[in-house]
């Protein structure tokens, strides 16, 4: 017989691969996207535990403690202002708007708007509005209108020796990649362990057959083809992972990961792992959430600093407080473990502070 050219226009326009003589749509290898949804799920998780660890009070108008997370979770840190024009307080990011002192100190900031990538002085919220970070209760003293000049910083954790620290969103992506990963691994560990292995096949045509049985098998195993076939003449065998990891083991394993990640935001966890695959021993639990109340303890702090640098300049009353459901206690002995407050962060049976007008 001779050569055959076949026709690729036509079979493109009938919606067939020229290679496969399969439907374009069977051929397509797309991509799995079981990882990616599970890591975007899991981002919404780590972005919950982390803007709950706290809870704050009598929060001026236009401000809520969830907002006041969402920008240190995002930004890492923020600058809260006085804007005269209209009478408001605000919570922004921030960037260096002028020099640093011996200490590195930003001497001058300027707001930058909470959204999309700006991080430089020439993405400010408001061209030319500047304002002086207020370190200590001496510095009040050093500015003519603190009330309108002035700002207290904010960072999510304590600096390291930058003045700007790296956003939690972005220090946690990591360990949500690894998370994300175990559990498509453990569905392939257990689809593998079904049976599916290698297939000898005598030509290209019977190659085809056996990639359509594969594009079944959930998608390729999620890419990784547990059915492989092979052209030539080869024994039968088996192309399977043999002993590899089970299931339960990735299971173990992502728990491992997720508490490191809880361990990070300073909230409970189970440790590396748990002893004989059941258990923490009761000292070696205590051990764990002490090293752990530490690293929650440093978030405190700062809030609670960052308050009453704010109530010294501008008498607000805020305050913040851990999370009841955090600590697992009824912190405010109303008989519930719960976290109770409106959308400005004020309890139901509390005033709003007066603003003290200097």
């Amino acid at each position: 017989m001779g050569a055959n050219l076949p026709d690729i226009a036509s079979l493109m326009q009938a919606g067939i691969d020229p290679k496969t003589k399969l439907p374009i749509k069977m051929v397509a290898d797309k991509k799995c996207m079981l990882k990616e949804n599970i890591k975007r799920a899991l981002r919404i998780l780590d972005e919950q535990n982390a803007v709950n660890r706290y809870v704050w009070f009598n929060l001026p108008n236009g401000l809520n403690g969830n907002l006041i997370e969402r920008i240190l979770y995002y930004k890492a840190q923020g600058m809260f202002f006085y804007m005269p024009t209209d009478e408001t307080f605000y919570f922004l990011p921030y960037a260096l708007d002028g020099t640093i002192d011996v200490y590195g100190h930003f001497k001058g900031v300027t707001p930058l708007p909470f959204n999309g990538t700006a991080q430089d002085k020439k993405d400010a919220w408001i061209t030319g509005l500047r304002r002086t970070p207020i370190y200590d209760l001496l510095d009040i003293d050093m500015l003519e209108e603190p009330f309108n000049d002035a700002c207290v910083l904010l960072s999510d954790y304590t600096k390291q020796i930058s003045q700007t620290n790296i956003p939690r969103a972005t220090l946690q992506e990591p360990l949500l990649d690894v998370i994300a990963e175990c559990i498509p691994f453990g569905r392939t560990a257990m689809i593998n362990n079904t049976g599916t292995r290698g297939m000898r096949v005598p030509n290209e045509e019977a190659q085809t057959e056996v990639e359509v049985a594969n594009r079944q098998i959930i998608d390729y195993a999620l890419s990784g083809k547990p059915l492989i076939p092979t052209v030539g003449d080869v024994d039968f065998q088996d192309l399977g992972v043999g002993s590899g990891a089970t299931a339960d083991e990735f299971l173990q394993f992502m728990q491992g990961v997720d508490n490191v990640r809880l361990s990070l935001l300073g909230l409970q966890n189970g440790g590396m792992y748990e002893k004989d695959n059941a258990y923490v021993n009761e000292a070696t639990a205590s051990t764990i959430q002490a090293n752990v109340g530490q690293i929650y303890q440093d978030g405190l702090s700062l809030r609670q600093r960052f308050c009453d640098m704010v109530n010294a300049i501008w008498g607000l009353g805020i305050y913040v407080e851990p999370s009841e459901t955090v600590l697992n206690s009824d912190y405010d002995m109303d008989g519930d473990i719960d976290d109770d407050f409106d959308q400005s962060g004020i309890p139901g049976d509390q005033k709003e502070a007066d603003v003290n007008e200097m």
